[in-house]
């Protein structure tokens, strides 16, 4: 049983990256599929999809490199844990490596970057770091 299933899927890309795995998978749920379309959009990993199982279902992520071999994602950190929630307002959200990465936070309108909480002044749980 795994009891922080968010925790699992950083790890899970955070080991596949390490070995320059091409695609990961991972249990899927709604807030997986959230973080996994922030990561897309920011341009850490080259695709993801959802494959249906008849029962959870499982989250495919590819993972993105440069052409000399490298990994686009350099590291990927859970904050908020189930032991220890971390909320913040918009005015203290954390920026990642001075701005360079991206904070994810979920917030009342779903899950968003830290950027975007910034423009849409609101805040909620800081989930994880990635850069």
């Amino acid at each position: 049983m795994i009891t922080d299933p968010i925790s699992d899927m950083f790890a899970r890309v955070r080991n596949a990256n390490v070995k320059l795995h091409e695609k990961v998978d991972i249990p899927s749920s709604k807030m997986k599929m959230e973080i996994a379309k922030i990561l897309k959009e920011e341009g850490y990993i080259s695709n993801y999809k959802n494959i249906e199982d008849h029962k959870q279902g499982v989250l495919r992520v590819y993972l993105k490199y440069t052409a000399a071999g490298k990994a686009v994602l350099q590291g990927i950190e859970r904050v908020s844990k189930s032991s220890l929630r971390i909320y913040r307002g918009y005015k203290d959200m954390p920026k990642t490596v001075g701005g360079l990465g991206v904070t994810m936070v979920s917030t009342s309108k779903g899950l968003m970057t830290d950027r975007r909480v910034r423009k849409d002044k609101i805040g909620g749980e800081v989930i994880g770091y990635v850069w």
